[in-house]
């Protein structure tokens, strides 16, 4: 159960090596120690430093369990076993890829790929989260989104497709969830500094993901649905959705 002060005290992480996961769960753990389960890949090479990084954080206990995006048939048994060493509070969904852009829309199986990872894996996990949410009477589940899922450009169509996917579930289960007292919060972050975006050029309000885990943790004491990270993408994506396909696909975006 969230404390009285609104701190969680157990924090599960699907996609546990995520930076941005990671850096949610850290800023909880300012306001105090709390048991961290991080699901990883079976056999990441990152697991393990993330581990530590969660112990130096001040986690009172760090669990780390494998989950495996693509087996959607062994993901009750994830959760399962997530929920197994008492309730879970707080659950983020971190999880997925993105593949060369110009190559996913020519390549079946890197677009398969990208939409079994990104949106079907995540639509699986969130109806289990949702069943275990209600069956202990409380939890919030934060969804990692995208900007690029609001209004789906040429320049990475596939990738933004299940972006936009996610994000839609995401906020339907969140409604879905409201009478039970369960909240849900969508993420739209625009580009991160991550070692997964250090080999493109940094695009105009790229923030770091401490920015994300800040505004992340605010907008959840705040009990929000939806955010955008840095704030002013919320007014330059209403103007984007609203330009004429004719004119929006000619922007050098």
């Amino acid at each position: 159960m969230f404390n009285a002060v609104g701190v969680p005290q157990s924090i599960l992480i699907l996609g546990g090596s995520s930076e941005i996961g990671l850096a949610i769960a850290s800023e909880y753990l300012t306001k105090g120690a709390m048991r961290i389960v991080l699901a990883t890949v079976p056999g990441d090479p990152t697991a393990d430093a993330a581990v530590k990084q969660m112990q130096a954080a001040g986690a009172s206990s760090v669990e780390q369990i494998d989950f495996d995006a693509l087996a959607t048939d062994t993901h009750r048994a994830v959760i399962d076993q997530a929920f197994a060493g008492g309730d879970i509070d707080v659950a983020i969904v971190a999880f997925g890829i993105q593949g060369d852009d110009e190559q996913a829309w020519q390549d079946q199986k890197l677009a398969v790929l990208e939409a079994n990872i990104n949106y079907t894996a995540a639509v699986s996990v969130g109806v289990l989260l949702g069943e275990k949410f209600r069956a202990q009477g409380h939890g919030q589940i934060i969804a990692m989104s995208s900007v690029a899922g609001e209004r789906v450009r040429r320049s990475n169509f596939v990738y933004g497709s299940t972006k936009a996917g996610l994000d839609g579930f995401y906020l339907g289960l969140g409604d879905a969830l409201r009478p039970d007292g369960i909240g849900v919060l969508v993420i739209r972050p625009g580009q991160v500094r991550t070692r997964l975006s250090a080999h493109v050029a940094e695009a105009p309000l790229t923030v770091n993901k401490e920015d994300v885990a800040r505004m992340a943790v605010a907008a959840v004491d705040k009990g929000k649905d939806v955010i955008w990270v840095p704030g002013p993408f919320r007014f330059i994506m209403m103007v984007l959705r609203h330009i004429p396909r004719p004119v929006f696909r000619k922007l050098p975006i």
